[in-house]
Formats: structure tokens, sequence, C-alpha cells
């Protein structure tokens, strides 16, 4: 199996992984067999997910559930975005109030910031998407968030793609908190641009070498299109043909399923 032009042109890859490798716990058609392609040609690429649930050995785990085989070097998340948007502009020592899953969690911890729970002792709030977030955590992020406290967001993500349809996503629980304290947070993941340019930076390639393949029209082929890269948008996901066909920009490129990739 080859890729089908003209994707064989692309020398290095990103590669959304909710709505496009696997819906739920669902892997989506073609998936395994597109991975083994890139592995099998040498071809660089990095799975590019905004999803801050899980570790980097998570997914690896998750992966390898439906015949995917990478280390954890291949993946790449709205968490290590916030890492490093974190150690620029709010180096430790700081405590940080965290609303997420084990990623953000972690990368918090590995960026050397003391986790507190209450309001009045945070420096700093981060947010990202879980399936535990109860009412008494949101409480104490708003508490912080209104008492002037920096508020990062791992990303903007609406919905969830999963196999029951689409689940409240990330961007769900930011509204709630927007609601709540009148303030914004600050993006790290997609749409907005560093994330793509540390993608990059980590598989050494230039954008204009690089394809970004995404279901979700104003994270993935948004961003992708603002941090110079071509654009893949497969409805698999979030978006309908004609959501991507009449989205600006649109898509370079629109699939049904990753089976359109493969010769």
């Amino acid at each position: 199996m080859k890729l089908r032009p003209p994707y064989h042109a692309f020398s290095a890859w990103l590669i959304d992984m909710d709505g496009v490798i696997y819906r739920g716990a669902e892997p989506l058609p073609a998936a395994a067999e597109f991975i083994r392609i890139l592995q099998s040609e040498q071809i660089p690429f990095l799975f590019l997910t905004n999803n801050a649930i899980r570790t980097h050995a998570q997914y690896v785990t998750r992966l390898a559930e439906m015949d995917i085989h990478v280390g954890e070097d291949a993946i790449f998340t709205s968490p290590d975005a916030a890492k490093a948007y974190l150690l620029a502009h709010h180096p430790p020592p700081a405590r940080a109030l965290v609303v997420g899953g084990d990623g953000i969690h972690q990368a918090v911890a590995q960026a050397g910031y003391e986790e507190t729970a209450r309001a009045e002792e945070a420096d700093i709030v981060v947010v990202g998407l879980a399936f535990d977030i109860t009412y008494a955590q949101l409480a104490e992020a708003a508490l912080a968030i209104r008492r002037g406290c920096p508020w990062i967001a791992t990303n903007p993500d609406r919905t969830l793609p999963s196999e029951r349809g689409q689940l409240p996503g990330a961007g769900a629980v930011l509204a709630f908190l927007e609601a709540a304290t009148d303030r914004k947070p600050i993006i790290v993941g997609k749409p907005e641009t560093p994330i793509f340019e540390q993608a990059l930076a980590k598989l050494g390639a230039k954008a204009e070498d690089a394809i970004m393949v995404g279901d979700r029209l104003e994270t993935d082929i948004l961003g992708g299109h603002r941090a110079g890269l071509r654009t893949l948008c497969v409805l698999t996901g979030a978006a309908t043909r004609d959501q991507a066909e009449n989205y600006t920009p649109r898509p370079d490129f629109i699939i049904e399923d990753l089976r359109d990739l493969i010769r």
C-alpha cells in the first residue's frame, strides 16, 4: 500500500486523533493502515491532539488496542503546549488550580508546579476536559479566576466525537466558567499557532512541506491554515461535507475517511 497522489508529496504529517483515528473506543476505517504506511515509508508524523484527558503513555496504550503501535514521542498534546506556555509566562514557584484529566495534571507536575484545590491558594488556573469534573471544582476555579488569577485553557473544542454522537467538550467547560466569571481564557491548543510551530519543530519539518489532518474546522483546519500548513478535513468526526466546503478558509482537501488516502 502507498499514499495516493497528491498526498504522497507531503513529507510531514500532523494528525488529529478524536474523529480522525477513532471515535470514542471505535477505530475509524483504515486508521491503522494509514499509520503503517507512514511508518514503512519513514515519513515523519505526529499525533497532534487538543484532548487533555490522557497522558502520552495512556494514548500509546489506547492506540495499541487499535493495532496502531507508536512510542510516546509520537504524541503531542495541548497539555504539552500548556506546559510550554506556563514555563514561559508564569514560571515556578507557583500554585496551580487544575480542572481537567490526567494529561493536564501530569504536564503541570512535570513543569514543577504545586497543585492546590482551593481558590484562595491559587496563583494560576489551568482548565481542560475531564469526564469527572464536579461543580465544586468549577466553583473553585471560578473564584480564583474572579480573584484575578491568570487563566489558561487547553482547547476550545465545544464537542468530543463518540460512538453515540457529539459529547460536550472542553469548550463547554470554558463556556460555564466564562459565564460565571465574565473572563475569557488564554487558549494554548489548536487553533493557536504556537502548538503547530512546536509540533513542526519536534518533527524538524517546515510548514510548507507539512499537512494537518483533522475533523474540526475551527481548530484543525483554521489552525493549520494560520500556521502555513496544507489542511485535510476528514468527514468522520465533527464536520459535514457542506460545512467543510463552505468554511473559510476552505480545507485544501476533503475526504470521507482515511481510506481515501490509500491506493
